[in-house]
């Protein structure tokens, strides 16, 4: 009896797992089926995590950028300002101020070199005037100040990234080891670029570079790629030459008193004679841009031949970011006025009609006669007087009305000089050359050049016409005129670029103030008028 309870109770110890057999499987296909769950959350939420993790990197190593990230570097003569940015493309971006920018393909990388040139300085470019033995080593001493210039950059930007973004990991995640970690893949991010950037450097991208604003028109400022490949010594003297012309040039201008213009200042773009020229557009465009211009007055020949045909010519004006004044000229017809009458941001004047814009009183008067064959009729001469004659009694009947105007518009300057005494300051065109005089009764007569480089027949005469405009500052409280700037460019073929400025006598340091009226200033003497051409444009 003794054996029963025993075997019953080996038959137990068998039984029991077979039992349990059930129970073991349910509970670890739910333990299992729980990992599984959070295996799978824990396998997203990382993904999320490192996004966001990546956007603060980005946003914080850029805010460092903006905020610490410029170097001051002084290269040669001139002072200069390097700056890294992202970008998608990556390459070089040197900025010339007013003149525009050029745009080198040097690396391809999520950064961008760009280059601000600031100003020359005076010492040094004093120092090289005082010492041209100098210009020996200027080669020298230009790359030595590039190459220890981006590397101050390069240490800088780390510190610049490396700084935002830890900063900006601690103000969203608020833990330490969060906000390191940020910072860190900020540093390898940036150490990444720089090794990608030194991987795709093309240094022959200074042969092929993009030029934008004003220096679009003279791509060969840099000189002809296979030339300075092939006779670097003959382009390195000539660079030198350069320099010291430059230097010279400042040593000269430095004397000469300043005039800066204050953000109240009216700044007037004065253009004429454009011939239908389509790269007058873009120069014009990228004048009113780098000079902040408040207003746009054309003296008239935008056309040729003042054909229906030649109106299309004239629709790039509506994009320009200024109002545009504009008269008659000899080459533009009715059915030219007519189409530019109904363009918005147009202000066609004549018959001495009187228009604000900007903040200056304008009254203008179309060209009398209609000679786009270039032929001058019997009478051409009166036929001008008169219509001098007529803006002249406009003129008289604005300041009686409590209007008066400050500055008159006609296309030839034989017109313009008949409202002589009644306003201060008249614009012409006509003679495709700039010129300026003080006449007898103290108006002031400003003559511009082709704006268009006498559009075809740029190349009539022994060299091309140059391009020519001006800037004109006008004191938005007597509204008179405070000084100018004269820019003229290579024609067609050349690359030379020219930016003068010139001051009122009367505007002058020591110079006795002018009176309130449009007498004659009695510090600045009239000189000759030039002869006319002897046909008309």
């Amino acid at each position: 009896m003794a054996r029963v309870p025993a075997a019953l109770h080996a038959l137990a110890e068998v039984m029991n797992p077979i039992r349990n057999a059930p129970r073991a499987l349910i509970h670890r296909h739910r333990t299992r089926r729980t990992s599984t769950t959070v295996e799978l959350a824990s396998r997203r939420h990382p993904w999320t995590r490192a996004v966001g993790l990546v956007a603060v990197v980005l946003l914080g190593a850029w805010l460092g950028l903006l905020i610490v990230g410029d170097v001051r570097v002084p290269v040669g003569p001139m002072n200069t300002t390097m700056t890294l940015r992202p970008s998608v493309s990556g390459g070089t971006k040197i900025n010339v101020s007013p003149l525009g920018a050029l745009q080198l393909e040097s690396h391809v990388a999520p950064v961008r070199l760009d280059v601000n040139v600031d100003q020359l300085d005076p010492d040094r470019a004093q120092a090289l005037v005082d010492h041209p033995e100098r210009l020996s080593g200027l080669q020298d001493e230009v790359a030595q100040d590039v190459e220890r210039g981006t590397l101050d950059l390069a240490v800088r930007s780390c510190v610049a990234v490396v700084t935002g973004a830890t900063a900006l990991g601690l103000a969203v995640y608020r833990r330490p080891r969060r906000a390191l970690a940020a910072g860190g893949l900020a540093l390898t991010l940036l150490v990444a670029s720089g090794g990608t950037a030194y991987a795709t450097w093309n240094p022959d991208s200074v042969l092929e570079p993009r030029f934008s604003g004003l220096l679009s028109s003279a791509p060969s400022l840099v000189g002809d790629a296979r030339s300075i490949v092939t006779e670097f010594d003959v382009y390195q003297k000539e660079l030198a030459r350069l320099v010291t012309n430059v230097t010279k040039l400042y040593d000269v201008t430095s004397t000469l008193p300043a005039y800066q213009p204050d953000p109240t200042t009216i700044r007037v773009l004065h253009v004429s004679d454009i011939h239908l020229n389509p790269a007058s557009w873009k120069i014009i465009a990228s004048l009113v841009e780098q000079y902040e211009v408040n207003v746009i007055v054309d003296s008239g020949d935008t056309m040729d031949h003042g054909t229906a045909a030649e109106n299309g010519f004239l629709d790039p004006i509506e994009d320009l970011d200024a109002p545009y004044v504009w008269v008659r000229g000899n080459h533009d017809s009715r059915v030219t006025q007519k189409y530019l009458e109904g363009l918005k941001n147009v202000h066609v004047l004549d018959d001495g009609r009187a228009r604000t814009v900007a903040g200056l009183r304008f009254a203008g008067i179309g060209d009398p006669q209609y000679t786009p064959d270039r032929s001058k009729p019997d009478g051409a001469e009166a036929s001008q007087e008169l219509a001098g004659a007529r803006l002249a009694s406009a003129l008289r009947d604005q300041s009686a009305a409590g209007t008066p105007v400050d500055v008159a518009i006609a296309h030839e300057p034989s017109a313009a000089r008949e409202v002589d005494g009644e306003v201060p300051l008249v614009l012409a065109g006509h003679l495709h050359r700039e010129d300026m005089e003080v006449m007898k009764y103290g108006t002031r007569l400003r003559i511009e050049g082709s704006t268009g480089g006498s559009g075809l027949r740029a190349v009539e005469g022994e060299y091309p016409d140059p391009i020519q405009a001006s800037i004109l500052y006008f004191d938005r409280d007597s509204r008179r005129l405070q000084a100018w700037d004269e820019i003229k460019l290579g024609g067609l073929g050349l690359t030379t670029a020219e930016v003068s400025r010139h001051l009122p006598k009367e505007n002058q340091p020591g110079a006795t103030p002018s009176p309130t009226g449009t007498g004659p200033s009695p510090t600045e003497s009239t000189p000759t008028p030039k002869a006319p051409s002897p046909t008309p444009p």
